[in-house]
């Protein structure tokens, strides 16, 4: 078994990410459906109470049986520390990593498949977090995924388990299943129409939460929604839970749409057609304002007031022109400006 190296990660860009394929159900709505485990290991103290030994002895274990399960073509063993910062940045952009990995130095390690069907974390807030996604509204099929690679690694590691409480966790909210399910989401119309809030505090009751797709505030009406706690429920009761909810709030969000059809129609149709216009020209363009674009040009092709468009290749520019991504493709490190401006060219080269 060999460490990724920086031609490893870089093979990454060669291939479409398949989270963002936009060819499911819902896809107009809800963009991937991810799943994530913890896990603990017998015998180890948990990272926020380990020491850089333990966490070395941690991820040499879990390396150890990597290698006995997974064919090694099949997968890429990181070790994150080694790699450089716009490296760290790259992998989590594509959600591959969590941002807290990306300033951290301790004994990290994550193993990928090649495909990015599965990842599994190691060292990160628990010893393992391991975690799959897939494009639309699939909760069920990304189970299947990450319960078989759970499975695979739990035959040759021991997980702390407690009868009464489950998969022991470093935060009590994820004990029990140690399952948190998210999806992402693209709500321009709850936003437009200022009914999002609202449907957020429903959510909250339900133990779900609403979030930013890369913080707060959230940019381009891209949000995250997921379960708040794991504890008390099984695995199916979760995913029965999400697959009742998440198809409510498309409803709501294609509900908003039609309204903003039928009222405003100029105003949407002058909105993305502003949009269509500033991607095709601007010679330099932030990501915020790339984000916000990329929103309208989704709503109007979804809307059926767009045309000659493929989603998958729009969805595409929601992480290509993120800032390791494109500095990734030129092959340097680039000021704000010259981010600006090579994001720009790379948007006028994709749809112009």
């Amino acid at each position: 078994m060999r460490c990724v190296d920086a031609m490893n990660i870089d093979d990454l860009l060669l291939q479409p990410c398949p989270w963002l394929r936009g060819k499911d159900a819902d896809n107009d709505v809800v963009i991937s459906s991810r799943i994530r485990l913890a896990r603990n290991l017998v015998g180890f103290p948990f990272p926020i109470r380990a020491t850089e030994h333990d966490r070395r002895l941690v991820r040499d274990t879990v390396k150890h049986a990597i290698a006995e399960i997974f064919p090694e073509n099949e997968y890429c063993f990181v070790d994150i520390q080694t790699l450089s910062l716009s490296d760290k940045e790259f992998l989590q952009e594509r959600q591959l990593i969590s941002p807290e990995l990306v300033e951290s130095n301790y004994s990290y390690a994550a193993l990928i498949d090649r495909q990015e069907r599965y990842c599994a974390l190691v060292n990160a807030e628990d010893h393992l977090r391991i975690h799959a996604i897939e494009s639309g509204l699939v909760p069920q099929k990304v189970w299947e995924q990450v319960n078989q690679t759970d499975n695979q690694l739990s035959s040759k590691l021991d997980y702390v388990f407690h009868t009464q409480y489950g998969f022991l966790t470093s935060r009590a909210t994820n004990a029990g299943t140690g399952m948190k399910i998210s999806m992402m989401l693209h709500l321009p119309a709850l936003v437009a129409t200022n009914e999002l809030d609202k449907v957020a505090r429903s959510l909250l009751k339900k133990n779900v939460v609403v979030s930013g797709l890369y913080g707060s505030p959230a940019h381009g009406d891209f949000f995250q929604a997921g379960n708040r706690v794991t504890l008390g429920k099984s695995e199916e009761e979760l995913i029965s839970k999400m697959t009742d909810l998440i198809p409510q709030i498309v409803g709501y969000e294609r509900q908003a749409r039609n309204f903003l059809l039928k009222s405003r129609r100029d105003i949407i149709l002058d909105r993305c057609n502003r949009a269509v216009g500033v991607l095709r020209t601007a010679r330099t363009i932030s990501g915020i304002e790339t984000m916000r674009h990329l929103s309208s040009l989704r709503l109007g092709i979804f809307a059926g007031l767009l045309e000659g468009f493929d989603i998958a290749a729009v969805n595409s520019l929601l992480l290509c022109t993120q800032p390791a991504h494109l500095q990734k493709m030129q092959g340097a490190e680039l000021s704000q400006v010259d981010q600006d401006i090579a994001r720009a060219t790379y948007i006028r080269q994709k749809i112009g």
